[in-house]
């Protein structure tokens, strides 16, 4: 295809062209010079605080005007705390080491051969996100370290911000020497939409979409390529009659403390039809002064009227603010298939002192991971371990679970002959 020919197609379909080409020359680079790269991004995020948080000042005043929900602004506000955990991040992925090329034993050993397999790039990568600016850059720096390109495809309201973490980034991985293509970025100012970008499967490899389940739903039905799937939200806890009240209270607090974005907030609770009234009381009352909503199934606000009747198309959707509903149940059985049924399946959680109880719950809930009397607050850069996660992925195809730098590879099967014919 001339060049000439490719200037008459759409943007989605030359930024995917100019993003495969770099693949295939990243996907070879050493991982020194990946890590380079990544570090370089962070270097230039940080050079540029202002005018992103210009840019961003822009994308603030202009949705406020068009009357964007609240839940949206808080998503788009980039803060200079904000940026700086971007860059605390970035710098985390560059020192960490290379996940390209390690090599693994293979289950298929052939007779008169040698057989190994390597994490290798998946090529491609587009990230279609609804407002967080920031996560641009941490998507693109987690797709550098891994030999990945990526196309950012982020929402309208942040296209200022996108446009000014793009070029950012942009212009660092090309200043060490990375082939331009490895950040690409679509805007709706190219006419471009979601649809354009995520049918181009003879370069893309992956597609991640970020934001409210809509947009997941709508990326899933229109993808031709891969899809990893992400979630957030509706997050359920199962409160056994011998779970303590304080644990239930912490849990639920600590889960909203993900910023920005509520990944793993416990919006649903189910508690044991014996629970005592008074413990739920002091729950409420607690959550309330720390400004939550409450609500209740039809049980619940007909034994309490002070409660908000949660409908029946909640317990399936996230609320995405500090919203938790309660509903009583009559047994763990009972918690687990409610759970599976109305759950987002990406964390789930149980307060008890009965380890039949917890092993019961972990083995039977249909969720990517579960959290026995412990917080499952979401962390991109948490203090332990030695990766650095994009989000939680609530499905059982491609990945499950954490998004983290594995995630992005796939794997080689090298067989190695003896001579022998």
């Amino acid at each position: 295809m001339t060049v000439e020919v490719i200037q008459d197609y759409p943007e989605p379909m030359k930024s995917a062209k100019r993003a495969f080409q770099a693949s295939l020359k990243l996907g070879l680079t050493k991982g020194v010079d990946r890590s380079r790269a990544v570090l370089a991004m962070a270097q230039a995020i940080e050079r540029s605080f202002d005018d992103i948080l210009e840019a961003n000042t822009l994308d603030l005043e202009a949705s406020k005007e068009m009357a964007v929900p609240e839940l949206i602004l808080d998503w788009l506000k980039l803060t200079p705390k904000r940026l700086e955990t971007t860059v605390e991040i970035l710098r985390r992925l560059g020192e960490l080491s290379d996940p390209l090329r390690r090599v693994r034993n293979a289950d298929y050993q052939p007779e008169d051969s040698q057989s190994y397999s390597q994490l290798m790039a998946l090529g491609v990568i587009a990230f279609v996100y609804e407002a967080f600016p920031d996560l641009g850059a941490i998507a693109a720096g987690l797709c550098i370290k891994t030999g990945n390109s990526i196309i950012l495809k982020g929402s309208t309201e942040a296209s200022h911000s996108n446009a000014a973490i793009a070029e950012v980034l942009q212009n660092a991985v090309e200043e060490v020497g990375l082939p331009p293509g490895c950040v690409e970025l679509v805007t709706a100012e190219h006419g471009a939409s979601v649809r354009d970008l995520v049918t181009q499967d003879q370069y893309l490899n992956l597609v991640i979409p970020y934001g409210r389940s809509s947009l997941v739903q709508q990326v899933m039905r229109q993808a031709t390529c891969p899809v990893l799937k992400s979630a957030m939200g509706n997050c359920y806890l199962y409160w056994s009659l011998n779970g303590s009240l304080e644990m239930v209270r912490w849990m639920i607090l600590d889960s909203h403390q993900s910023e920005p974005d509520p990944v793993n907030a416990i919006e649903k609770v189910l508690i044991h039809r014996q629970a005592m009234p008074s413990s739920l009381s002091v729950l409420w009352n607690s959550l309330k002064e720390k400004g939550f909503e409450i609500k209740g199934d039809a049980e619940l606000v007909e034994a309490f009227p002070q409660l908000q009747l949660a409908k029946d198309s909640e317990w399936g959707n996230p609320y995405l603010t500090k919203t938790v509903a309660f509903k009583l149940v009559d047994s763990l059985e009972s918690a687990i298939a409610w759970i599976n049924q109305y759950s987002s399946n990406h964390a789930d959680c149980i307060v008890t002192e009965s380890y039949q109880e917890s092993r019961q719950f972990a083995l039977g809930v249909n969720s990517a991971s579960t959290y026995i009397n412990t917080s499952p607050r979401f962390s991109r850069n948490p203090s332990r371990g030695d990766s650095v996660f994009l989000g939680m992925s609530n499905q059982k195809g491609h990945r499950r679970g954490f998004i983290s730098l594995e995630t992005l590879t796939t794997v080689k099967h090298i067989i190695q002959g003896n001579g022998r014919f």
